[in-house]
């Protein structure tokens, strides 16, 4: 087994995808990797596909996260085994406290005191950037997913956050999108007025928290959809200033995949 230091290596489970520059893409599986990163933990990246998850997380002996639209168990990453504890869970909020009460000499993701705001910051979060989804999934599609993973994905999308809606027939167009855009673009203003510049670069001033990654892992997932000439990610490097792509810029020290 592969060891740094006293630490034996942590296997992360992420999602795989079509090339080098769209690789680690999903918002929730950055929320991980920028943690374990921040702790400065040693791991190795395992990549699925969409079908993959299931039995491979049930191997692992990983508990399902959730349950689906018909009430069977629902297995999610992302998802970490610890070989220097046992132990096998899923959920990026939930191996963010795992972790910050196992290696507690390491840097801290979530602040004392702050678990309740940093776990509804990151609800709230999403309910307010969910509308870049109905333009992103289809984007997914054709730029990031590969062919094995794009029909379960369609199917898994439509049952889920779309409710019954297709992908292809979710996807804005014409007036509709101009003003689902903007819905977006007020998402990610309401953000900013919550991170006021005032304060410091970080949710937390100049703390770097559990909060940041939550909104790291959604402009990485625009910046790796939308290539960086397209409309979409011009739009949303301009908004508030230029608050995001200098988001991403402060958290790059803990980007790298391993």
């Amino acid at each position: 087994m592969t060891q740094v230091g006293d630490l034996k290596v942590i296997t992360f489970y992420d999602f795989a995808s079509t090339k080098e520059s769209t690789k680690a893409w999903n918002p929730n599986c950055w929320k991980t990797r920028y943690s374990l990163n921040y702790k400065g933990l040693p791991y190795k990246t395992i990549w699925l596909e969409y079908p993959d998850v299931e039995p491979t997380l049930k191997a692992a002996g990983i508990a399902p996260t959730s349950t689906k639209p018909d009430g069977s168990p629902m297995y999610t990453i992302p998802a970490i085994e610890d070989p220097n504890t046992g132990t096998a869970i899923a959920e990026s909020f939930v191996i963010a406290q795992y972790l910050d009460k196992t290696y507690p000499d390491k840097p801290t993701l979530i602040p004392a005191g702050t678990k309740a705001l940093q776990s509804a910051f990151a609800n709230v979060s999403f309910v307010h950037v969910a509308p870049i989804l109905q333009f992103a999934y289809l984007i997914m599609i054709e730029n990031v997913l590969n062919p094995k993973s794009r029909g379960y994905f369609c199917e898994a999308r439509k049952n889920d956050i779309l409710r019954g809606v297709s992908i292809e027939d979710a996807y804005p167009r014409g007036e509709r999108a101009k003003e689902e855009w903007g819905k977006v673009k007020a998402g990610f203003e309401t953000i900013a007025n919550w991170m006021n510049k005032e304060d410091g670069r970080f949710v937390m001033g100049d703390t770097v928290s559990f909060a940041d990654f939550v909104v790291g892992g959604w402009v990485q997932m625009a910046k790796k959809t939308w290539d960086e000439d397209s409309q979409e990610w011009k739009d949303i490097s301009t908004w508030n200033g230029g608050r995001w792509p200098r988001l991403l810029e402060d958290l790059e020290k803990y980007a790298s995949i391993a």
